[in-house]
């Protein structure tokens, strides 16, 4: 059984479909501050705070688990410069008490959901994984200091992990169930959707002048489908022992523009979208472009479905399903 924290999250509901399709049972571990009741299913449940020690022992003391895919936390740039505390609590913290809780029960396996944010603004491009880890906001600092957790217990105990350096997230699963859907909403893709449907007035473009080609922040976007198979991968080569403990990017090897992306959505929505240029937000970095040879090369895998029409069809066609008789 592989234990799923922050299983009903958007990454973590997707990874925990790929699971089920790959022969493996997943344990969702949740306590839906963020995440949805409607995307768990028929999949076990254990409804608990990782901040919460004792809710984290009952989910390994009830079940029998194999290895853990941890995706709980807080991931918004702009909320973890508003409440850095929050984000050390939860994702250093919790992220603790988890490891605790593995080393109890004699779970020796972990796969983490991390951020290229570890990397900052990047002086050389693509971003390789050897690349200066240098976070300019909270959250990615608070990831940067569980990887650097992860690599102590590695060091100390039997822990093997692999530490996931996910790029830019989009689309939805292809059975349409299941997509992106926060509250607040703070990502590009469901934001030009919500303006698409009339469900806000427009999307705003965060920064015209930083040095890309359009002026707008050039992003790697992944198709979540493809991040959920890189877990259900990785997690095998845990268990076969063909993977040894490190981090890896997932990415594409290629970026969009903010400006490609909407100009992708109004055709491919073929709706009006009223975009309007705003200063830039704090703690974005201009580019962030994967290098990805080392995620083929320790796991085979690279990306399949995450052409940027793939990923703008994917997650229009959930959204619509998620917001009717809009627009």
């Amino acid at each position: 059984m592989i234990l799923v924290t922050g299983g009903a999250g958007y990454i973590g509901s997707h990874t925990v479909k790929a699971l089920r399709r790959a022969g493996f049972e997943p344990l969702i571990f949740d306590n839906f501050s963020t995440g949805h009741r409607s995307f768990v299913g028929d999949t076990p449940c254990v409804e608990g705070d990782l901040c919460n020690p004792e809710d984290l022992e009952k989910a390994f003391s009830r079940y029998p688990i194999d290895g853990v895919m941890h995706f709980a936390g807080r991931a918004l740039v702009a909320e973890s410069h508003e409440k850095p505390e929050l984000y050390y609590r939860i994702n250093v913290g919790g992220g603790m008490n988890l490891l605790s809780a593995m080393e109890k029960a004699r779970v020796k396996r972990l796969i983490f959901s991390s951020t290229c944010a570890t990397y900052g603004v990047p002086e050389i491009l693509p971003i390789r994984e050897e690349t200066p880890q240098k976070p300019i906001n909270p959250y990615g600092e608070t990831k940067l200091k569980f990887e650097g957790a992860l690599k102590e217990a590695h060091e100390r105990s039997t822990l093997e992990y692999l530490s996931l350096r996910y790029f830019n997230a989009a689309g939805a699963d292809a059975d349409g169930d299941i997509g992106e859907d926060h509250s607040p909403e703070s990502h590009l893709i469901p934001l030009i959707f919500d303006a698409a449907l009339g469900r806000r007035p427009e999307v705003q473009i965060l920064g015209t002048d930083y040095p890309t080609p359009d002026g707008t922040c050039l992003r790697d976007y992944i198709h979540v489908t493809d991040l959920a198979r890189a877990h259900v991968i990785g997690m095998k080569a845990l268990m076969e022992k063909s993977a040894h403990s490190q981090a890896l990017n997932l990415g594409t090897g290629s970026g969009f523009s903010v400006r490609e992306v909407i100009d992708t959505a109004r055709r491919i929505t073929k709706r009006e979208i009223v975009a309007r240029e705003m200063p830039r937000r704090p703690g974005d970095p201009p580019t962030l472009v994967a290098a990805v040879d080392r995620a083929k090369a320790v796991l085979g895998w690279s990306a399949e479905v995450s052409s940027l029409d793939r990923i703008i069809d994917s997650a229009w066609t959930w959204h619509q399903r998620r917001f009717p008789n809009r627009g």
